[in-house]
């Protein structure tokens, strides 16, 4: 088995493969980031360790990327391939259109059957594409693998073959905890380029339209407005960071941010104030913020859940903690209050930290 890769050398290389030729899509850099998003929520219990990550798992993460931006933008479908059959975003539109769900959580349970059939064109284009082309410099076959073992897939490799490997590509050493330690780093880099090759892509995307990112990867607090009554029905009207008296449309806030890990479940999501909200941002939490919410009644979060029909995803929640706490080297400051912050310190680690059974 080869060394684990030191994770400096290994984002220096995965920033140099990206900046290496012209990117033909925004592929590339949505699979990057759904291994990132994997890798956070599967952290390895040793950081040598391999890790196996399944095609159908990347894809849902995928489709979960694209989910927000094939939306129309000032009329305009956004193209983000320079090719014409823009197999992902099509395979995106076709679920949009079977439900008028604006959450993909809840698209998933409204249109099962054509979810899946989403997943497994995403899926065999992921390995056709992105994942054969992702190690791979301009230009030629040769590859010197160094994220996962590339050597099955081809830019016709077939659904038969990829069942033979298990559905998976498997990440070689140190990879999964090099890519989860730089999450911080490597995701705001990657929206960067993504907005360019938008811009590049659809040329009606001028200087003077500025709030593409936002369309992009900006969050739709319109959809997490279902959330806020039956919140404060089960919980008070209060801020969960202050405990402040909370107005009518006071913000929902994700405990562990947006910008890091995607997760709109209840488990990560709570009522705040407005001026909370925007004193932690993108901040990472102090863990005795996240104990608290991972320790709210599962019952209560169950219930609200079916009532709305929205997911607890408590169980992704607790991983994703668990892989974005135990990467993190010690000391760092976290968010622990208006104005207040605390250093990371695991030495009692709480339950989720345990690694799953």
């Amino acid at each position: 088995m080869p060394d684990a890769i030191d994770p400096l050398l290994l984002g220096q290389r995965v920033v140099a493969i990206l900046e290496t030729g012209l990117r033909v899509a925004t592929y590339k850099l949505a699979t990057l980031m759904a291994l990132i998003d994997h890798c956070i929520e599967n952290l390895p219990e040793h950081p040598a360790d391999q890790l196996a990550v399944s095609i159908p798992d990347l894809a849902h993460r995928v489709l979960q990327l694209y989910w927000r931006q094939v939306r129309p933008f000032e009329g305009h479908d956004l193209r983000q391939s320079s090719g014409e059959k823009e197999r992902i975003p099509r395979a995106v539109r076709a679920l949009r259109a079977a439900t008028p769900a604006s959450s993909l959580s809840v698209a998933m349970m409204a249109a099962p059957e054509v979810y899946q059939t989403s997943i497994d064109e995403i899926g065999l284009c992921l390995a056709q594409q992105p994942l054969y082309r992702l190690q791979r410099l301009p230009g030629g076959d040769l590859t010197d693998p160094f994220l996962y073992d590339d050597s099955f897939l081809h830019s016709n490799v077939s659904r038969r073959t990829l069942r033979a490997h298990n559905d998976a590509i498997v990440l070689m050493p140190g990879v999964a905890a090099g890519l989860a330690r730089l999450a911080g780093l490597l995701k705001p880099a990657l929206e960067i380029m993504w907005v360019d090759d938008v811009r590049r892509m659809n040329k009606f995307l001028t200087a003077e339209v500025p709030d593409i990112a936002g369309h992009l990867f900006g969050r739709d607090r319109t959809a997490l407005a279902a959330v806020r009554g039956p919140f404060k029905d089960a919980f008070g009207a209060r801020c969960f960071y202050c405990d402040t008296h909370l107005p009518a449309d006071n913000p929902i806030d994700h405990v562990l941010p947006w910008s890091l890990v995607g997760i709109d479940g209840l488990a990560n999501l709570v009522l705040a104030c407005a001026r909370c909200n925007t004193d932690k941002r993108h901040a990472l939490p102090a863990v005795d913020l996240v104990d608290r919410v991972l320790g709210r009644d599962r019952g209560v979060l169950e219930q609200i859940a079916g009532e709305i029909r929205w997911p607890t995803e408590y169980q992704r929640v607790a991983a994703a903690a668990r892989g974005i706490y135990g990467s993190q080297p010690p000391g760092i400051a976290t968010w622990s209050g208006y104005k207040a912050s605390v250093r990371l310190d695991i030495g009692f680690p709480p339950r989720w930290m345990d690694s799953p059974s």
